[in-house]
This record gives C-alpha cells, sequence and structure tokens, in this order.
C-alpha cells in the first residue's frame, strides 16, 4: 500500500475525503481503494500536512487549481492506476513536476487529485550515449547535473510540451526536436508508447498537454562541446532604450544572425541601487567556448555608454545563476506572489515600441506606493539556426520564424482589484509591443501564458494546425480530462 502522509487527525482511518465540497460535484471518495493499488513506494499527502502545502502551493498564487489530495506515483504504473480510478470516481486530476505553470486556466480546477511526479525522475543513458531515457518528474537541474556528470547535454521536460527553449537551441533546436519517444498516459487510462510512427507523436512536441501525462521520455542527448562558457552582463541607464535595442537588431538580426553558439538576454527592472529614478536596462550576451565574449558583440554596447559592465566565465552550469533564474534566485521562489508573464513573440524589436512599453513599465514599477515594484520585463533573445532548420509544420510549436520571446513578469500581492489592474497593465504593454510589431497574429509561448489568450495566439492561428490538434484531441480525449492547462478547446 502506498504511504500515508498525513497529519490531520480529524481524518478518518480510511481517509474518506469529501473536502466541502458539495455532492453535486464532489461525492466523497474512499481514497484507500487507490492507496490499496499502488506500489510501495508512492504516497498521499491529505490536507492539512506540510508535505501536501507544499507541494500543492505554486510560484504563481493567481488563478491556482484547487486539489483535495495528492498522490505521488511511485512507478510509471501507479498514474495508470490513479487515472484509472479518477476516471472511474468522475474525479478531475492535473497532473505537476514543479511549480511554475501559472496560466491562469489552471484555476478551472476547483477539485480533484493533483499526480505529483516527482518520484519519476530517474535518466537512463543509452550504451551508445546517444540517448536517455528521462523520467516525467524530472528537474531541469537534476538532468543537467545527470548529464553533465557523463560529459552529456539535452533539455529538459516540462517545457518541452509546450515547445521548450533554451541555451542549446541554436545547434539542436527546441527541447522538443530532441524526443524520439514519450511514454503516456492517456485519458482513459492506457500507458502508451508513442513515436514517429503515431499520429499524436507531432501534437505532443509543442501542445503535450492536452493528451496525456508523460511519465517518460527518449530523448537525444549529445557529447559537451565546450565546457567553458562567457557572459558579460552590461547595465544601461532608461533613456538608453532605443539605442540599446535598435543595437540588438543591427548585431543578430535585421542585419545580421546570431551565431549559434551566442544568446543574448536583456531585462529590465527598478534597483534603486543602480538608478533611483527608473528601471535599468541589464543585456546578457552569453557564448560558448569562450573565457570572455567577443568584443564583436559586447563592443558595440561599450560605445553606447553603459553604467557598467560584468564579465564572469565559468561553465554551462552557470548560465542559470548568471541570469538570475537558478533554484536560488527570486523568480523560483514561492513567495505567495501572483507572477503574471504576458508573452508575445517578435520577428524583430521595433525601438519605438520598445520606448513606449519601457514608460509604461518605469511608471508602474516607481509610482509612489507601488505593487508591482518588484516586476521585470524579459526579452529572450536565442540563437535560432537548430530551430529553424525543422520545416514549420514539423510539430505543433508554431513560431520557428520568430527570433524574440518578449514577456512582462508583473509581481505583485494577489488580490481581486490588483488582478484586475495587472491583467490590464499586462495586455497593454504586450498590445503595444504588437501594434509595433507589424504582425497579422498575436503569436505567444504557451509555456508563458497568461490564460486569456486564444487557443490560435498559443498554437498558431493556421487553420489547418486547429484542425489537426482539434482531430487529435478528439480521437485521444474526447472527454476533455486534460484541459486545465491551455486548452486546445
Amino acid at each position: 500500500m502506498a504511504q500515508l502522509k498525513w497529519v490531520v487527525a480529524a481524518l478518518s482511518a480510511c481517509f474518506t475525503v469529501a473536502a466541502s465540497l458539495s455532492p453535486s460535484s464532489a461525492p466523497n471518495v474512499n481514497y484507500t481503494e487507490l492507496a490499496q493499488q499502488l506500489s510501495s513506494s508512492a504516497s498521499i499527502y491529505l490536507p492539512g500536512s506540510d508535505a501536501f502545502d507544499d507541494v500543492v502551493s505554486r510560484w504563481s498564487n493567481l488563478s491556482v487549481p484547487v486539489a483535495n489530495i495528492v498522490v505521488v506515483p511511485g512507478t510509471e504504473e501507479d498514474v495508470v492506476k490513479i487515472v484509472t480510478f479518477a476516471n472511474e470516481h468522475s474525479v478531475p486530476f492535473l497532473a505537476a513536476n514543479g511549480f511554475h505553470g501559472s496560466v491562469t486556466t489552471l484555476g478551472k480546477m476547483t477539485h480533484g487529485i493533483e499526480i505529483y511526479l516527482s518520484q519519476l525522475s530517474t535518466v537512463e543513458i543509452a550504451q551508445d550515449g546517444k540517448t536517455a531515457k528521462i523520467g516525467g518528474g524530472i528537474r531541469a537541474k537534476n538532468l543537467t547535473d545527470a548529464l553533465w556528470a557523463a560529459g552529456k547535454q539535452t533539455g529538459y521536460l516540462g517545457p518541452g510540451l509546450g515547445g521548450g527553449h533554451g541555451w542549446l537551441q541554436g545547434h539542436h533546436g527546441l527541447v522538443s526536436d530532441q524526443y524520439l519517444s514519450f511514454n503516456i498516459v492517456l485519458a482513459n487510462g492506457s500507458l502508451t508508447m508513442i513515436d514517429e510512427t503515431s499520429d499524436l507523436f507531432w501534437g505532443l512536441k509543442g501542445a503535450g498537454h492536452n493528451f496525456g501525462i508523460v511519465t517518460s521520455v527518449t530523448s537525444k542527448v549529445y557529447d559537451v562541446q565546450y565546457p567553458n562558457y562567457a557572459i558579460e552582463t552590461i547595465f544601461f541607464s532608461g533613456d538608453k532604450v532605443e539605442e540599446v535595442y535598435e543595437l540588438a537588431n543591427e548585431l543578430w538580426i535585421t542585419n545580421g544572425t546570431s551565431p549559434e553558439g551566442v544568446n543574448n538576454w536583456s531585462y529590465w527592472y527598478f534597483d534603486p541601487t543602480i538608478d533611483p529614478e527608473k528601471p535599468v536596462i541589464v543585456m546578457y550576451i552569453i557564448q560558448e567556448g569562450r573565457d570572455t565574449v567577443d568584443p564583436v558583440h559586447t563592443a558595440p554596447f561599450h560605445q553606447l555608454g553603459p553604467i557598467m559592465s560584468q564579465p564572469k566565465s565559468g561553465t554551462y552550469r552557470d548560465l542559470a545563476a548568471w541570469t538570475g533564474i537558478s533554484l536560488a534566485d527570486g523568480p523560483c521562489q514561492k513567495t505567495g506572489n501572483a507572477n503574471p508573464r504576458f508573452p508575445i513573440y517578435l520577428k524583430a524589436y521595433n525601438p519605438q515600441s520598445q520606448k513606449q512599453i519601457y514608460e509604461l513599465f518605469r511608471e508602474a514599477t516607481t509610482s509612489p506606493g507601488t505593487p508591482f515594484a518588484g516586476s521585470l520585463f524579459m526579452f529572450e533573445g536565442y540563437a535560432m539556426q537548430g530551430v529553424q532548420a525543422l520545416a514549420d509544420d514539423a510539430s505543433a510549436f508554431a513560431y520557428r520564424a520568430d527570433n524574440l520571446l518578449v514577456a512582462p513578469l508583473l509581481v505583485y500581492p494577489p488580490g481581486e482589484a490588483l488582478n484586475a489592474e495587472a491583467r490590464a497593465l499586462g495586455n497593454r504593454m504586450r498590445q503595444v509591443l504588437f501594434e509595433g510589431s507589424g504582425q497579422a497574429t498575436l503569436n505567444t509561448y504557451v509555456n508563458y501564458a497568461y490564460g486569456d489568450e486564444t487557443p490560435a495566439a498559443w498554437y498558431g492561428g493556421d487553420a489547418w494546425r486547429q484542425e489537426r490538434l482539434a482531430a487529435l484531441k478528439k480521437k485521444y480525449d474526447s472527454t476533455g480530462r486534460f484541459s486545465f492547462y491551455a486548452p486546445i478547446a
């Protein structure tokens, strides 16, 4: 029987859980039956326990899903049993392998089972060293460290179901482009291996969370080619906004192409120790195979007169800390705040639009008493050769032709009034970028989605894409069991 981890004495020995739900929406379910079916390594967390509270708490405390019980499978077959049990008792369920998913559609889950995949975290490298079987609950750092110890690299699972960007995509493409097969528990509870011979293979690589619970993948892995990396972080005053992004276009987009081993990110945020009046612009220029970034990429920015510059050298494993997204950094902490993002893909920067949104962001983050002072604006510019080497219709990911991923990240204490204010502000800034882009459609990254975008924005507006995804949904999940995360329909 599964381990029962709880601290609520009032629950009965057989832990029948009603969780204060009306009988019409969630009749009493006796989870003893489920516990008896699971492997000895599985766990069940009940409300009131520290383990339950830790697992159900989210990075973004906005429109969060509600679970009445957490089940932690110990094996892939446990996931089959959980889904089968949930289907038999008409209980909603949601799988998770982390806590960063923040799309507001998750709030449509008002009761049910959270299936927490943390124990499915093994990494098995094939003898030929070209592939690895990766558990569906793996965390990015754990995967990176395990592969690095074996002299290997690849992308990681969770973001891959929505396409998945990464530092290596200039060489190899999206995270999802590395997948060779999936072990997946479908809506009917069957554990199935999906590879390129299946029509579902296409849909899992970009819209995968609509079709099942991926318990493991077989992915391409690569020898570490460049153990050393360099970064130069260059800080600018906000009055340089147009010049900075005109130059970024010239160096990497409109008048050239970023080399496969060069990625550029930039952030805006308010740090009064650097500039007491307005947000700073922080440009990260990252290059593999070097101990210092080639001056061809940095010298033109120095000519713009930055506030300061910080060069560093290290390895691939340092990139997350250098760019403020390591497990120890603020953006990866569960603080109780709401953290919605409003993503848009762009072909290139429009410097005039950058100035407009900078002013909106400055006002929002520096006004006296503002709740948004800790917010961030993110501009992600990855090398694109590997992504664009595949045809546009290679997978359900729709935006291979777009060069930039841009998103404001609004950080604030949640509440009805502030939620509405944040939504209006985020969409206003995104609309300025959209209007300045000249694009006919709003293209968004589903992994960053706010939740009020359309399926056409998440998965591509071409009629053939929507029709193909709808047909797959009808075939593999006709009852909509997987409809809480940015649903197709």
